[in-house]
């Protein structure tokens, strides 16, 4: 089974809400293309579009930014062999930030 994306995660929740594309693109203030190819994968989403999504999607924002995150860091790291380690080791640094 082909594991979901961002996209596939904002189809989802658009469609169980029965949201045409047109709707959220235009609350998004894009085009309609632009959103199609976040949902396929074909374009990254903007962090700017995360807000807006929780309130149209009606979707708590922690869940958005959570599935925004994981998917990002699947695509740009998943294939680092010490991808774990890593993440600890950026916990550990946002961690001694907020101190």
């Amino acid at each position: 089974m082909k594991e979901q994306g961002f996209g596939d995660f904002i189809r989802r929740m658009r469609e169980e809400k029965n949201l045409p594309l047109r709707k959220v693109a235009a609350y998004l203030d894009i085009d309609t293309s632009t959103l199609s190819k976040v949902e396929r994968g074909e374009r990254p989403a903007s962090p700017d579009y995360l807000k807006p999504l929780s309130i149209i999607l009606e979707t708590d924002l922690k869940v958005i930014q959570t599935t925004f995150i994981a998917d990002k860091i699947n695509k740009d790291f998943g294939g680092l062999e010490h991808l774990t380690e890593g993440l600890k080791e950026a916990e550990k640094q946002l961690k001694r930030k907020k101190k």
